[in-house]
């Protein structure tokens, strides 16, 4: 497992019952997660949330579907936590969102570091013009982090326009405004295809797809059935020495092995090689790993 233990402003304190407790600055929440299938295990005994000392706020699952945060002290609806990049700082806005999210997955960290050393070291080695996509980029967390490392252009895109304003928040916290990002609020696969009409190509690649979603004309998918061909797609918009191409997945129905195997068919063309982990997060207060999903990368060498 790849697990993202760099952090100083984020932790998880404890997982279990189907439930995590984290810390995100000086702010704890509360909230459901079902990869904790374990108890909670507290000074060597077993315990509940219940027995823990109260987060600042809990998400609530609603038996209609969805949920809300009780909150049970006073805090900013927003705040700021930083995370050290090999070097580069990265802030990021936090916020409580309805659907239980913050803004941000700090298991992703792993990612962040990985396309950040090789953009660093493709730089070192004199190549120009490196070009990164970054697709279904959300709030921006790999944007900011492919951009403070060096890359001299990165294409951001997102359907959500309003993920896409936070995303140019967390640009400006982490105090790289004045590099080339471009922000496109559009539909990944709809925007893949004129990228390819127009003859466009990409050093390196990053992509989180959601579990579920909507086509271009609102029919349902799901992403074990169109993870393939989501990769092999895009993969045309590798350039002729590109540097990597990292799919990420939280969608159940994908292990590690399936995510590698699925990125070593849809690459079949491109030499390289390619390497598929679960990625997680410490949990500091139990000894073990939470499992937050998994990736696959793809390498130039």
């Amino acid at each position: 497992m790849l697990i993202a233990s760099s952090w100083k402003d984020f932790e998880v304190l404890y997982a279990g019952d189907g439930e995590k407790y984290e810390r995100w600055g000086d702010i704890t929440l509360r909230r459901p997660d079902p990869q904790a299938v374990w108890p909670v295990i507290k000074d060597g005994r077993e315990c509940v949330m219940g027995d823990l000392k109260e987060p600042s706020a809990t998400y609530n699952r609603s038996k209609e579907g969805g949920g809300s945060w009780d909150r049970h002290t006073k805090f900013p609806a927003n705040w700021n936590i930083s995370y050290d990049s090999l070097g580069k700082k990265l802030t990021f806005g936090i916020e409580l969102t309805s659907f239980k999210h913050t803004g941000l997955f700090p298991e992703q960290a792993v990612n962040w570091d990985f396309c950040g050393k090789l953009i660093e070291d493709a730089k070192a080695k004199g190549k120009e013009n490196i070009s990164i996509l970054n697709l279904f980029a959300y709030t921006g967390a790999a944007t900011i982090a492919s951009s403070a490392h060096g890359a001299d252009e990165v294409v951001h895109v997102d359907a959500s326009k309003g993920m896409i304003a936070k995303a140019k928040d967390n640009v400006r916290l982490s105090g790289i405004e004045g590099n080339y990002i471009r922000f496109i609020a559009d539909d990944c696969r709809k925007f893949v295809e004129r990228e390819i009409r127009r003859g466009r190509h990409y050093d390196g690649i990053i992509m989180d797809p959601p579990s579920y979603g909507r086509g271009p004309k609102g029919e349902l998918w799901k992403l074990e059935d169109s993870f393939y061909d989501l990769i092999k797609f895009t993969a045309n918009l590798l350039s002729d020495d590109p540097l990597f191409f990292i799919a990420s997945s939280y969608a159940t129905g994908i292990t590690a092995s399936a995510s590698g195997q699925i990125m070593e068919l849809a690459l079949r063309e491109h030499k390289g090689k390619i390497k598929a982990d679960e990625i997680g997060l410490p949990i500091s207060k139990m000894g073990i790993a939470l499992p937050c999903g998994q990736v696959a990368r793809w390498t130039a060498d």
